[in-house]
Formats: structure tokens, sequence, C-alpha cells
């Protein structure tokens, strides 16, 4: 199984490149953020291949912890506020953010490690768990990460898909917000099969996700010909939505 987060760590680079490229030429913030995310998504996939090749290393599950299990979602939809909110309720969520990040951070790399625990709580010998925290309250700290990710990132991309539906324009880029949506929820349900005993399919989750995610921002970024004179979808407010990939 240490196969497949190998190959997801490889799209995340992959990725990551289309982002950072699309960054180089608008520098929007939302694109570094999501370039920033997805790196981290990569760095999850990353330690996962190594702990199910090499076994436990703690600076591994540390860095597994850190990037993989907290800090990716709320990065990727840190991005999508910057898109779709007003800028300074972007920049007020993005300090308590990096605030956060940098609080779990030291929590996590000061915390005390048992892997027997990980271990015993383990269904397959290459899975990991956040069972090796013995220090209280850390583990504590993902749900509030995740929680704001997930909403933001796959709600943004839901918001994004059914704007542009309901105003009947740019319908590909309806089609690339929904892969988007899919995709951010599908590490989310692999966590669920993992907790149930079946940690295979967590990974299977992960490429799943990181695939749709890289083929939904392909779609939502390749206007087709007949689309690109369509009017951009406006809100009752007058405020202009763009697509979550613009």
């Amino acid at each position: 199984m240490s196969l497949l987060p190998f190959v997801s760590f490889v799209f995340c680079l992959i990725f990551a490149a289309f982002v950072f490229k699309r960054y180089s030429t608008h520098r929007t913030p939302h694109s570094l953020l999501w370039g920033i995310g997805i790196l981290f998504y990569g760095v999850g996939n990353f330690c996962e291949a190594y702990y199910g090749t090499f076994g436990w290393d703690p600076l591994i599950f540390r860095l597994w912890y850190l990037f993989g299990a907290i800090l990716v979602a709320a990065w990727l939809g840190q991005g999508t506020v910057y898109l779709l909110a007003r800028r300074r309720v972007a920049h007020a969520l993005m300090v308590i953010l990096v605030l956060g990040s940098l609080y779990a951070a030291y929590r996590i790399f000061a915390a005390d490690l048992d892997p027997a625990l990980m271990i015993a709580n383990a269904h397959s010998s290459v899975e990991l768990n956040g069972y090796a925290i013995v220090t209280p309250g850390v583990r504590t700290l993902t749900p509030f990460f995740n929680i704001y990710g997930t909403i933001t990132l796959a709600g943004g991309a839901a918001y994004s898909a059914w704007l542009f539906w309901r105003k009947r324009v740019l319908l590909h880029r309806t089609i690339g917000n929904i892969l988007i949506a899919a995709g951010a929820m599908a590490p989310a349900l692999g966590g669920t099969f993992s907790r149930l005993g079946m940690p295979s399919l967590l990974y299977i989750a992960e490429l799943v996700g990181i695939l749709l995610m890289l083929v939904g921002f392909l779609r939502a970024t390749s206007p087709l010909n007949n689309t690109v004179n369509e009017k951009r979808p406006v809100s009752a407010d007058g405020i202009v939505r763009r697509s979550l990939h613009t």
C-alpha cells in the first residue's frame, strides 16, 4: 500500500507546478495558498509512503501529522476564502490561520510520542495514525483545522459550481468546481473507512482526491471557445463572483 501514497505525492508535485505557474502569471493570493496547500498534501503522502517502506521515524511522523493530518485542508480552504470573501475578512482569517499553524507546529514537535500505541491501534503495518501522540490536547487541534478547511474548500467549490450553473454561464467551470469539491471530500471519506478497519481505502481516496482536484482545476482554467465571451455571473449586490479557479 505504500505505493499508492507515493503516486499521490507525484501527482501533488505535478498539480502544485500548474498552480504555481498560474500564480507566477496572475499573482493572486488564492493561487499561492492553493499551491502551498497542495504541497502540504504531498508532504503527507510522502510521509505515508516513507513509513510504509522504511517503518517508524519520529520526524516523519511529526511532519505527517502536522502537514497531512492538520494543515492541508485549512490552507487549501484559505485560498478559497481569498477568492470568495472580502479582502479584510480573508486577511483576518489568514492571521488566525498562521498563528494557529505555528501553535500546532510547536505542540506537535514538542509532544511525547509512543509508536507502540500507534501500532496497537493500527489495522495494518503500513498505517499511520495519531495514537502515537501521548501529550494531552495535541490531537484535539485536528478537528478545528479540518472542519474549517472542508467547509471553505468543498463549500466554496460547491458554491461556485452552483453559481455558474444557476446563471447558465461558463458551464465548464461548473464541472471543474464539482470535481474539486468531490476531490476535497474524498480523503475525509477515506479516513472514515480507515477508522472502520479498511486503511487501504484511505490511500485510494487520497489518490482519487488529488486526481479529481487536478482534473477539476484544469477543466476550470481551460475555457471553451464558445464561453470566452460569456458574461461572468453577478450576485444580487452587484459583486462579480469569480470561478473557484479564475
